[in-house]
């Protein structure tokens, strides 16, 4: 990440508490050691049209990417962990709305390194759904209970329990 101004730090949080979000999804992927791939997002929205201002935010942050929706909403995520975490710490101060979220987001990233059991897993899934009480999006289908319950059943198939006759 750029190195950051007083004033481009306290810009950005204001955009982000407008017009961001911070979030962590859990993404179904069995390349993933739990099946469950973790997805950390900083996100910051504009009109096509305002896709200008996406780009000025990457220069002044670095890294990240901009894409266009299908709607006709510009996105600018960033979702390198070293970036996330020294933004999120950077603008931490100056955030309003989105302060729980920013230090969520910094409690997550740094369990997430240190993920070495299936317990240390699920204790990062249970923060990530700490993000439903404090988001406006309730649509969270991959949850604690989902994962926990794929889990057990991945372990019933792969370690069947022999009978004793």
């Amino acid at each position: 990440m750029n190195v950051l101004a007083e004033t481009d730090a306290a810009y950005i949080a204001g955009f982000l508490d407008g017009d961001g979000s911070i979030h962590v999804r859990l993404k179904p992927n069995k390349a993933y050691r739990f099946d469950f791939q973790i997805a950390p997002n900083i996100v910051f929205y504009q009109s096509e049209k305002g896709k200008h201002i996406l780009e000025r935010l990457m220069q002044m942050i670095g890294g990240g990417k901009i894409r266009v929706r299908n709607d006709g909403i510009a996105e600018y995520t960033i979702g390198d962990i070293a970036t996330m975490t020294a933004l999120a710490n950077r603008i931490k101060p100056y955030l309003i709305l989105k302060k729980d979220q920013a230090d969520l987001l910094i409690l997550i990233l740094k369990r997430k390194e240190k993920i070495a059991t299936e317990e240390d897993f699920l204790d990062v899934v249970r923060l990530i759904d700490s993000y439903e009480k404090i988001n406006y999006s309730k649509k969270r289908k991959n949850n604690f209970n989902l994962v926990s319950a794929k889990l057990k059943n991945f372990k019933k198939k792969h370690n069947p329990v022999e009978t004793c006759s």
